[in-house]
């Protein structure tokens, strides 16, 4: 079928103009330009011109969740980027409520000849779900890579964030900043990163001598989960909330300001991801930085090799994240009164 380039252009976002430069290999077409191009073809189902075919080593899918947490597109972009840079297509399928599910997405990619899928935050992070269809992808000589999720009965690359010391980083932070009342606020426990940040929190909380377990809420992700977890947990007593995720430490700071409190002179939050944007928020936000770009180029390295042959080790790889404070932590609100109370304390004999 002849493509039509009214269809090409409304995908690409261009004009029918640029399409017809790049479908004839005329220059004076930007790279990202042509690639979008170039994408639009693949994904609309038409035969690229054969002058195109050797500019593409095939098509690769790549599955994330909904987009509305910014950093699955920063996982995209950064993918999208790399997979250009081997030569590769990426085949985007995103996952929203009442949308197309992941094995849906997997059906379509299969039927496209993918040479490869990328999963994000996919099933394989859920404890309870079969993964079955992940073997049966491996068997069938497809390889793939599961990003932030592992399940050891499946023989596939895994590159995951260290969410162990994620929180271990966020507690030994508020414990020095002198909380001693810190919640944690995450997604259900059947995910993995989930369990592994819990556990994180737990050992880090008995090292300070702290309570682990009173101050612990499992809600669902995004804004409105970390705020209805802060609302219990500061019914609790909680002064500093380490959280899943960016959007749910939005959502605490919400709660908090709600109740009256000012952040971070009486609620202290941390955030995961350091998604964009984050640092411009009110107040900017205290978070672990997920090391995206380096998983993303690990995740593309993988799937290349085992795509050209290479054998690919199966073995988890862990990246370290990073905590980046910024100012929606503070000392606790006990500790900020007596170190604004203790000149006063010392009495004569100050030289005052």
């Amino acid at each position: 079928m002849a493509p039509r380039l009214t269809d090409i252009a409304r995908h690409a976002g261009v004009s029918e103009a640029t399409v017809s430069r790049v479908l004839n290999d005329k220059p004076g077409v930007g790279a990202e330009t042509r690639r979008a191009v170039l994408t639009a073809l693949d994904v609309l189902g038409y035969e690229r011109p054969a002058r195109l075919r050797r500019r593409s080593a095939g098509l690769v899918g790549m599955v994330v969740p909904e987009l509305d947490n910014p950093v699955f597109p920063m996982f995209a972009q950064e993918v999208e980027k790399v997979l250009g840079q081997h030569g590769y297509t990426p085949v985007l399928g995103t996952q929203t409520p009442g949308g197309n599910t992941e094995d849906e997405y997997v059906e379509m990619l299969l039927e496209r000849n993918v040479a490869g899928i990328i999963f994000v935050s996919g099933l394989h992070a859920d404890t309870t779900a079969d993964h079955d269809r992940y073997r049966r992808l491996v068997s069938r000589g497809l390889p793939i890579v599961l990003v932030n999720g592992y399940a050891e009965d499946v023989p596939a690359a895994f590159v995951s964030c260290d969410e162990h010391e994620a929180a271990r980083q966020a507690v030994d932070h508020l414990a020095t900043l002198g909380h001693t009342r810190i919640g944690f606020a995450s997604g259900p426990e059947r995910f993995v990163p989930v369990k592994r940040r819990r556990e994180g929190y737990r050992a880090a909380m008995l090292r300070h001598g702290l309570d682990p377990e009173s101050l612990v809420t499992l809600a669902q992700y995004g804004v409105e989960g970390g705020y209805a977890a802060a609302v219990r947990l500061l019914r609790e007593g909680a002064t500093a909330l380490v959280c899943g995720s960016d959007l749910m430490a939005l959502g605490a700071i919400r709660a908090a300001r709600q109740r009256g409190l000012s952040v971070p002179r009486d609620f202290s939050a941390v955030g995961f991801d350091d998604s964009q944007l984050i640092a411009f928020t009110d107040p900017p936000l205290t978070t672990v930085r997920q090391p995206v770009k380096a998983m993303a180029h690990a995740s593309v390295r993988s799937l290349t090799d085992a795509i050209n042959g290479h054998a690919v080790s199966h073995d988890e790889y862990l990246f370290d994240p990073e905590l980046v404070v910024r100012a929606s932590t503070a000392v606790p609100p006990a500790t900020a009164r007596r170190t604004a109370a203790a000149p006063a304390a010392a009495g004569p004999g100050t030289g005052a």
